[in-house]
C-alpha cells in the first residue's frame, strides 16, 4: 500500500493571496469509533475555508482523516479537534467544518465549528438584479 494514516497535514502556497475565495472540500467517508461502545461512527465532513498564505494539500488531508478510523471520539470533540489541527496548519482567514454523522440509535448529529482570523471580515455579497 502506497499510503498510510497520518496526523501530518501538508500545505502549499496559496496561488491567489490577494483575493478572498472559498475552498470547499467534501469528505463523504469519515469514520471513527464510538468511545462508549467501540462501534464505528460514520460521517460526511464538509470543510469550507478562505485561505490566507497557504492551502491544505488534499492527499495529506485524506491520510489525516483516515487516521481517525480506529480512534474513539465523541462527535463534538473530534469535529473541534480536526478544525483545530487544520487551523494550526493552514492559518486561514476563515474556516468552517461541518460533521454530519449518520444515524445511531435513531439520532442524527451534525456538529458545525468555525474559526475567523482576527480582523478578517467577509466580503459583502454581490446582489445581482
Amino acid at each position: 500500500m502506497s499510503s498510510a494514516p497520518s496526523k501530518t497535514l501538508e500545505i502549499f502556497p496559496n496561488p491567489q493571496t490577494e483575493r478572498d475565495y472559498t475552498v470547499r472540500i467534501r469528505v463523504p467517508e469519515f469514520t471513527c469509533l464510538c468511545p462508549k461502545t467501540g462501534q464505528p461512527d460514520f460521517a460526511e465532513l464538509t470543510l469550507e475555508y478562505v485561505p490566507d498564505r497557504v492551502c491544505v494539500e488534499l492527499k495529506s488531508l485524506k491520510t489525516y482523516v483516515w487516521s481517525y478510523r480506529d480512534e474513539g471520539a465523541f462527535h463534538e470533540a473530534v469535529t473541534n479537534r480536526i478544525l483545530t489541527d487544520l487551523i494550526e496548519a493552514v492559518e486561514p482567514r476563515f474556516m468552517r467544518l461541518t460533521a454530519d454523522f449518520n444515524v445511531r440509535g435513531g439520532i442524527y448529529t451534525t456538529v458545525v465549528a468555525e474559526h475567523r482570523a482576527a480582523g478578517w471580515q467577509p466580503p459583502v455579497p454581490v446582489q445581482l438584479p
